[in-house]
């Protein structure tokens, strides 16, 4: 809470730059849907986590139809669950309960991370039909990981686990994706813009830390798969 209050109070000074009539700025409060992947055949998807990207926009226009675009807010648990096809032990860097300190065959793992974001795009839109401009706007994204939270289920133990476990340490900090996303701008007033649309993300960088042991048949061996988070985003937000 004390990092959105903080967020809030810098969104609050930055928009009286505003004023200049080449840049624009806003706020977003767009829901999200991620999922991750991975590399490796043996660790698959397993499920999707509802999340929410909260936060400021910005826009430097460079003409009429063209800006480049940025802003600066946080995406609340992004990430996804796992399916390990093989046992072993996972998140060793963690202080998990001596049950989960080896995982059967068939095990979830759920990640929820919080990212501080900072994305970078080229904002491409048309001209204004009655209320109305469409746009694209493909571009790069930065995630500074703040927080993280996990999920373990094991078949080899009864009952669905909801205990979360801090696992900070299982997650790279820096985190980035590609991606791009479309919609409208329905004009309020000369300089007041209403935003919808959708985006799709895909990352790029190892989402995990890697210091797992998997037990293999053929033997044991670290678990160094890549793992990546995807996302599609309902974008809804203004701009001023």
């Amino acid at each position: 809470m004390k990092k959105i209050v903080i967020l809030a109070a810098f969104l609050c000074n930055v928009l009286t730059i505003s004023a200049q009539d080449d840049i624009r700025f806003g706020f977003q409060l767009s829901p999200s849907f991620s999922w991750m992947s991975t590399n490796n055949n043996k660790i698959n998807p397993s499920g999707t986590n509802l999340g929410l990207k909260l936060g400021m926009i910005g826009e430097y226009l460079i003409g009429e139809n063209y800006a480049f675009s940025t802003g600066l807010g946080f995406a609340f648990n992004s990430g996804g669950t796992l399916l390990h096809d093989y046992g072993g032990q996972y998140w060793r860097k963690s202080d998990l309960p001596s049950t989960l300190d080896t995982l059967s065959n068939g095990s979830k793992l759920k990640y929820g991370v919080q990212y501080l974001e900072i994305p970078i795009g080229l904002k491409m839109r048309t001209n204004e039909f009655g209320y109305i401009r469409y746009f694209l706007e493909p571009g790069i994204s930065i995630g500074i990981k703040t927080q993280a939270r996990g999920v373990i289920n094991d078949p080899g133990q009864s009952g669905e686990n909801e205990e979360k476990f801090n696992i900070a340490k299982e997650v790279n900090g820096i985190y980035m994706s590609w991606g791009v996303g479309g919609g409208i701008e329905y004009s309020l007033s000369t300089s007041t813009s209403l935003i919808a649309g959708l985006g799709f993300q895909i990352g790029f960088t190892d989402v995990s830390d890697d210091n797992g042991t998997v037990f293999d048949p053929r033997g044991n061996r670290s678990e160094d798969a890549k793992a990546i988070i995807n996302a599609i985003t309902i974008r809804l937000g203004i701009l001023f």
